[in-house]
């Protein structure tokens, strides 16, 4: 783990390394303002994990990190912080690389770049994750399908959307072309009300969506939903979304099994964006990276197999083939030493 502050432009960033067995870590840099240092911590410490599990259930060979840039995201100073996270970031000699995540741009990576070649998601290359983020997530909506139906078709299923960004909307494009019916929230009304429009979404208020009434709920905001107040509300069969950390606590993720709910674990339904972005790394096509993304359906399925097999819940079993994967990979560098 790294901490920086740099008085001049007022940066205050944190960069963790959690895992470079596979390769080296990457991850995104989030720029979010925290109420404390110790939650701008626990946040880089839980998405950096959350990121190497990501990188191995998707086959890719780079390890996890994470980074966050304490202050207000809406700043307009940008160059002079992101300047400052760049160096930051090129200190670590290329162990972590980063890219684009919550409140940050292509444009803010652009800036990383003039003091680092350790950054990924650039203007004119992989640029917006959001896509294939986004397909990813719709695909492994489709596994679920297949696992809870028997079939992965989603026409005239009801998906309940939280969360009209970037992902939020490119995942409502796909379920929209397919048939399902959207029910769709946002803290931004502007967002909603495109969503609603191009979609023939109904939209609801924030705290509503969790008790929409649904065959599908997809978080597609930030972390932490799936928690105490919100488990008794959900009215779902199956949670399957583009937001990282959904599980408040891993018990949660007990009690979505007790209540019957399938869950597809974040970090698995999720990886587009981490593949997107190792495709600018491996000069991959876009083609390829969406493909890569639609492979997605499949992990989700295996996972099930496992849990079923094991008889224990999703979440657990996606760790369970990370480790797997991971401890596969170290045990053959050692053989080779």
């Amino acid at each position: 783990m790294s901490l920086c502050y740099e008085p001049s432009s007022g940066y205050r960033g944190i960069i963790v390394i959690h895992d470079s067995t596979l390769g080296p870590a990457l991850g995104g840099t989030r720029f979010w303002h925290y109420k404390t240092d110790r939650e701008a911590l626990i946040d880089a410490l839980r998405l950096a994990r959350g990121m190497t599990y990501k990188a191995a259930v998707a086959g890719l060979n780079l390890g996890g990190g994470k980074s966050v840039i304490i202050d207000d995201n809406k700043t307009k100073n940008r160059e002079p912080v992101f300047r400052a996270h760049g160096r930051h970031v090129q200190a670590l000699g290329g162990r972590y690389i980063t890219a684009e995540d919550v409140g940050t741009s292509t444009g803010d990576m652009e800036y990383i770049k003039a003091e680092t070649d350790h950054v990924t998601g650039l203007i004119g290359k992989s640029g917006d994750p959001s896509p294939v983020t986004a397909f990813g997530v719709y695909r492994g909506i489709k596994a679920c399908a297949k696992h809870r139906y028997g079939s992965d078709s989603l026409n005239a299923k009801t998906v309940a959307i939280q969360g009209c960004g970037n992902v939020g909307y490119y995942l409502a494009q796909l379920l929209h072309r397919e048939g399902a019916k959207l029910i769709v929230t946002d803290i931004d009304a502007a967002k909603v009300k495109k969503v609603v429009e191009d979609f023939e979404a109904t939209a609801v208020d924030p705290q509503a969506i969790i008790g929409a009434k649904a065959d599908i709920f997809a978080p597609c905001a930030l972390g932490g939903i799936i928690n105490d107040d919100t488990l008794p509300k959900l009215q779902v069969e199956i949670v399957a979304g583009g937001a990282n950390n959904q599980l408040a606590e891993e018990r949660h993720g007990d009690e979505l099994e007790q209540k019957a709910i399938t869950y597809a674990p974040d970090y698995v339904i999720n990886g587009g964006g981490l593949i997107n972005v190792n495709a600018e790394l491996q000069g991959w096509t876009m083609e390829r990276a969406r493909n890569k993304a639609g492979e997605i359906y499949d992990t989700i399925l295996r996972v099930f197999e496992i849990a079923e097999e094991e008889g224990i819940p999703s979440y657990r079993a996606a760790d369970r083939l990370a480790e797997q994967r991971i401890a596969a990979i170290a045990k053959v560098r050692q053989n080779f030493v």
